[in-house]
């Protein structure tokens, strides 16, 4: 019997928007599993269920099979064609980006496939799910497109819990593969490092590249090339667009304007390669405008990338804590706390950053990572700013061991990682 990859925390936030007069948008990078979720693990839920399969219509775009039905009249022919009676349909639509055209991307009130959708919906008897891997189109613009029926579920690519999960063994052994290759869920099936290798370095040339050449215009492909090796190289460092022009001028000798930067750092974010993480102000209650913070959405493309070469285990276990922020649905950002020393005599102002801050609702956290707080000045360094928020927060220093969660004397929540991935509710506690 073939054995199912849990992807438990997406599926049950499709069971709770079901049948909720909103169209289900299922969003996230190329290869990460849409389709598996939304083909298999929820259409498995819904037989289960008692729906009959023939009230479920499925339609993969990306299948030259289904090739007819990327023109939006086409496929509204054939999803109203299959509704016969007035039980309720599901329809399941996978990589819609193929009914967009290049010329629609330029006013997406102007997407047909949209007014084709929004169309279904005024039949009262269909529950729609669509999936892409593009948020211009899936994302940013869908309220406005969908005329505020679009309900959006991101899904990224296996967290550790997930990966855990399938393969089983001892919790650090499989980390430092975690860390090493990441979670692209077709990893999974291949045995030899060198196949994960060849497909994770593939997955950038002929999917991820490729896919921004056709929705965008990119002028200068050496620039986007090197634009993602430096946010890769750099993951978790502040940075901005202006810096990464000087840098490639720089180093590279390579010249391109911060506009055109800024723009293919947009290109990246929307194919959902990296995230972008804002600096906070904790005191001020306010937000700096730059540098930010670029984490990859999966560590084993970023290795893939840089040819395994930077394996900086402090970035690649914070990019991976990240990560797990953003999967389990909070808002994360870079906090920023000023403190005031005495240095000779004198008053002297410093910030100090919290890695992360982050918020859902009405809840607040403040979390650092540190790869080792054995040593003690490593311990002050990383207490300094979580001491100095001056709030009531819950205040958490996550880092690389088996330890079980415990209060020091400051009220600050020491967990480590492997409790931190693997619980769920781990920020509760």
């Amino acid at each position: 019997m073939e054995k199912i990859i849990n992807r438990d925390i997406y599926l049950s936030r499709l069971i709770d928007k079901k049948e909720n007069g909103l169209i289900k948008v299922i969003t996230g990078i190329r290869r990460c599993g849409k389709s598996y979720l939304l083909f298999y693990l929820f259409r498995d839920y819904l037989i289960s269920s008692g729906v009959k399969e023939e009230q479920i219509i499925s339609i993969a775009l990306d299948d030259d099979v289904c090739e007819q039905y990327r023109n939006p009249d086409e496929l509204s022919k054939y999803i109203r064609s299959k509704i016969v009676n007035k039980e309720m349909y599901y329809i399941l639509i996978d990589e819609v980006q193929y009914a967009i055209t290049k010329k629609e991307l330029e006013n997406p009130e102007d997407v047909k496939l949209y007014n084709v959708l929004n169309g279904l919906m005024h039949l009262r008897n269909v529950d729609i799910y669509v999936t892409g891997s593009n948020s211009k189109l899936l994302s940013q613009d869908v309220m406005t497109a969908f005329r505020g029926r679009g309900d959006q579920v991101q899904v990224f690519p296996l967290s550790f819990k997930e990966y855990y999960d399938f393969v089983g063994g001892d919790k650090s052994e499989v980390y430092e593969l975690y860390a090493l290759y990441g979670g692209m869920p077709q990893l999974l099936s291949f045995k030899r490092d060198e196949e994960k290798v060849k497909y994770l370095k593939n997955l950038f040339s002929e999917v991820y590249f490729k896919d921004i050449s056709e929705r965008y215009i990119v002028k200068l492909p050496d620039v986007l090339t090197e634009l993602t090796d430096d946010l890769c190289s750099s993951v978790g460092s502040l940075t901005n667009a202006k810096k990464i022009a000087d840098t490639l001028e720089s180093v590279k000798n390579i010249k391109a304007s911060t506009s055109t930067i800024a723009k293919y750092l947009e290109y990246l974010i929307e194919s959902f390669m990296f995230s972008e993480a804002k600096r906070y102000d904790v005191k001020g209650k306010k937000y700096f405008e730059y540098p930010l913070k670029y984490y990859c959405t999966d560590v084993g493309l970023r290795n893939a990338r840089l040819n395994f070469r930077q394996q900086e285990e402090t970035h690649i276990m914070e990019n991976i804590i990240y990560n797990e922020l953003i999967i389990r649905g909070y808002s994360v950002d870079v906090g920023v706390v000023e403190i005031i020393e005495n240095a000779e005599g004198k008053k002297r102002r410093k910030q100090c950053e919290i890695d992360f801050v982050v918020n859902m609702g009405a809840r607040r956290y403040y979390i650092q990572s540190a790869l080792s707080v054995s040593d003690p000045d490593k311990m002050t360094t990383e207490l300094r700013p979580l001491k100095n928020t001056k709030d009531f927060f819950k205040k958490i220093i996550i880092s690389k061991s088996n330890a079980k969660p415990w209060i020091d004397e400051d009220g600050i929540v020491h967990i480590g990682l492997y409790d931190f991935l693997l619980n769920q509710n781990s920020l509760e506690l």
